[in-house]
């Protein structure tokens, strides 16, 4: 019988006259039936002539105020909140219309409009009443007929605004599986009630009872947790056998809707972050104002994060300019979509080649550059010194070159960790741009303020390790890790980005900020937890593979270098590297030379000059290591 009715109602809906005519039939007959009882109580007589002239009247103010606010269009299978505060406004307009008229009509002594005040009172009450409750049961009817059943228990973490939300979203998808058994709350004076007819417990109590319904599903709707408590809440989960699951704040959902789709498996990524970074938006906002702004690998995992940030600020123009034409159209296609009233422009160049880059310096004259733009993978990298030079070492300099020479604000370079002690070809090319950069400083003709920020790795850039693991668990494995005991720093795209815009207001020029990465990783327990998140169980469903350490990886990364030591800031994610000042002239003929030889020597030549101006570069698990000096 179900399915019939859903299949007679699922393609029709109600015309809007169809719902003008229920609805002041409900306004008459709520007249009626006042009136009646109204009568009950008096021993006044009406003629049925008056009666009807007064229902005719009452019924067409009524009309009047429904054809003005237009609360019979919604459909009603569909009515929110909203709607409904449109026919309640309604029913209050012809309400307090019929007071004023029955006022004036009793002015002017006119016999036929003299509706008792309590009639009236009444009468608005109960035609509300009846038309919401009209709406409220063809809501529910049609919910029930199309609802399918829900059979995954489910608790929702947060009892508050979010958990509420959630629990609407849950609701109002006729699609979902979930079957919300219980809300838990971490605040004692929730536990033992109820929101929305749903029990609030504690999470000690749901968890440790084994009389509990069988739960499959805990979904964490949270704005404030802790990084801490998220970590402590996914490990009771993955324990118990639940699978965890996160409603993203309201910030975070697609198209600003709120529903089932949103909610989204907890990633490696949630327990790895940190409490959120409180940025000088005033300072940042200042800074910014008004300026025109060019990003070197705009269409990169951090240049795109980095551009998308700057849109929240009064810039003037912004440049984007990258050689990779996919994913800079792919960045433009989302930039239209989110910020099309922020004048941007895209710019398909290879930012090594001076010709291209002076005419767009000259017709743009950016105020501040960041130059996200460079080669980062290691293994790669290690493989292909040429590149390392011609692009990490070349580009830069040509940037920072072209910042002096237009007279640019600002130039903040992306640098690593890997550019500390380095052991890699790719560690010495980024270490290499940021002492030119502090040689530049040297200078006392250059007006640009050039600032170095230095992080380690990002969770889910290109080339990081965790979209290589989700691949590889969805493949189904191996997980592929070079060594047992190797450890990482970690921060989020966001995370690094934010700090780099705020690290780029803080100093005076010269410097290195260094972030604070937090504690490291290790990247096999990093394997094995996804692997659990995953649903999956580490040696049984996926196994995980030792392949030893790639030429020049470190199984240590480092944030300082030997000479360095920290300095705080005003932003205690962001500390500044105290480090040796390095002549321009020496350090510029030395990197031209090196630039001059690159399409002459050979690579092991080229590697053996960067280990010179260099010394503290040893190679390590590399075919290089025969040229260090202390070989």
């Amino acid at each position: 019988m179900k399915e019939v009715l859903f299949n007679f109602i699922k393609r029709r809906v109600i015309s809007p006259w169809w719902i003008l005519l229920i609805d002041l039939a409900i306004v008459s007959n709520s007249f009626l039936l006042t009136f009646v009882l109204w009568l009950g109580f008096k021993d006044n007589t009406y003629s049925i002539w008056e009666f009807v002239l007064m229902d005719f009247w009452v019924v067409f103010v009524y009309a009047l105020a429904y054809l003005i606010t237009d609360s019979y269009r919604g459909v009603i299978r569909h009515s929110n909140y909203s709607e409904f505060k449109t026919l309640l406004i309604a029913c209050f307009s012809a309400f307090i219309t019929i007071i004023c008229i029955g006022y004036l009509m009793q002015y002017y002594g006119i016999p036929w409009w003299q509706i008792p005040m309590q009639v009236v009172v009444f009468h608005f009450l109960l035609t509300a009443v009846f038309s919401f409750s009209f709406r409220i049961l063809v809501k529910e009817t049609y919910t029930y007929l199309t609802k399918k059943p829900s059979n995954v228990n489910t608790l929702i973490y947060g009892a508050g605004d979010m958990g509420q939300i959630t629990l609407e979203a849950i609701r109002n998808d006729k699609n979902n599986r979930f079957q919300v058994i219980s809300f838990i709350d971490d605040n004692p004076a929730k536990w033992n009630k109820s929101v929305h007819s749903i029990p609030v417990k504690s999470w000690d109590k749901v968890k440790n009872n084994s009389n509990i319904k069988n739960i499959k599903v805990v979904v964490l709707a949270i704005n404030d947790i802790s990084i801490t408590r998220k970590k402590e809440i996914t490990s009771d989960c993955l324990k118990i056998g639940w699978k965890l699951k996160v409603m993203p704040t309201v910030a975070n959902w697609v198209n600003g809707i709120s529903n089932t789709n949103q909610i989204r498996d907890i990633r490696i990524e949630d327990i790895l972050g940190r409490k959120e970074i409180k940025l000088n938006l005033k300072r940042i906002s200042t800074g910014l104002e008004g300026k025109i702004i060019m990003v070197t690998g705009a269409a990169g995992s951090i240049g795109s994060e980095i551009v998308r940030n700057l849109l929240r600020f009064p810039v003037k123009k912004i440049l984007l300019i990258d050689i990779a034409e996919s994913a800079l159209y792919n960045l433009q296609q989302e930039l239209l979509l989110s910020y099309n009233d922020v004048p941007f422009e895209l710019i398909l160049v290879d930012y090594t080649n001076s010709y291209k880059m002076r005419k767009i310096f000259e017709e743009h004259r950016p105020q501040i550059v960041y130059n996200a733009a460079a080669y980062k993978h290691v293994p790669i990298i290690e493989n292909n010194p040429y590149e390392a030079i011609r692009v990490n070492i070349g580009g830069v300099k040509l940037m920072a070159d072209l910042s002096v020479e237009f007279g640019v604000e600002k130039f903040v370079m992306i640098s690593t960790d890997k550019a500390v002690n380095p052991t890699n070809v790719m560690g010495a090319s980024k270490r290499l741009c940021e002492i030119y950069i502090q040689s530049l400083v040297q200078r006392s003709d250059v007006e640009t303020s050039f600032i170095t920020t230095r992080f380690g790795n990002v969770l889910g850039s290109n080339g990081s390790v965790i979209p290589l693991f989700k691949k590889q668990i969805t493949l189904g494995g191996p997980i592929t890790v070079t060594d047992p005991e190797i450890t990482r720093f970690f921060m989020t795209i966001p995370e690094a980005c934010q700090l780099v815009l705020e690290a780029g207001f803080i100093g005076n020029g010269g410097e290195i900020f260094v972030f604070d990465m937090g504690e490291p990783v290790k990247i096999l327990e990093l394997a094995e937890g996804m692997i659990q998140l995953a649903g999956l169980k580490s040696g049984v469903d996926i196994d995980i593979k030792i392949t030893g350490l790639r030429p020049g990886e470190k199984l240590y990364e480092e944030l300082i270098a030997d000479k360095e030591d920290n300095l705080p800031t005003h932003n205690e994610k962001i500390m500044i590297a105290r480090n040796q000042q390095f002549d321009y002239i020496t350090i510029n003929e030395a990197i031209s030379e090196l630039l001059k030889m690159k399409d002459i020597e050979d690579d092991w030549l080229l590697v053996a000059r960067i280990k010179d101006i260099i010394p503290e570069y040893i190679s390590n698990n590399s075919n290089y290591s025969v040229l260090d000096k202390s070989n």
